[in-house]
């Protein structure tokens, strides 16, 4: 009965509601930043390539075909736009998160300041 009770009081505490709300708008921030990606920062790019759109850049490995049943296989591929999209996006995250995290701190440092 103590776990049951160790957990209630866990789960109702500010950390555990912080952590759930941090997840949401991180889920949130994830599709902003790929929408970010994807249809501002990336369109650019291709245009300044030659009119290169990076989804569709892909090497194939084995086109698709059939088997000797007649089961269609499908094409070996690899997406490696789609792999250039994610690294940008990971690379725009990050960076957003260092700043947040960098004025966070300077902020922090500054609080005793404020208090004396």
């Amino acid at each position: 009965m103590k776990i049951i009770q160790e957990f209630k009081e866990f789960a109702v505490k500010g950390n555990a509601v912080d952590m759930a709300i941090g997840i949401i708008i991180g889920a949130a921030f994830n599709r902003i930043i790929t929408s970010l990606v994807n249809d501002l920062v990336m369109p650019p790019i291709g245009l300044l390539l030659g009119g290169v759109d990076f989804k569709n850049l892909e090497l194939v490995i084995k086109k698709a075909g059939f088997s000797a049943t007649g089961e269609q296989l499908p094409a070996v591929v690899i997406r490696y736009g789609l792999f250039i999209n994610t690294v940008v996006d990971f690379l725009i995250v990050a960076f957003t998160i260092f700043i947040v995290i960098k004025m966070m701190n300077r902020f922090l440092r500054t609080l005793p300041a404020i208090s004396k």
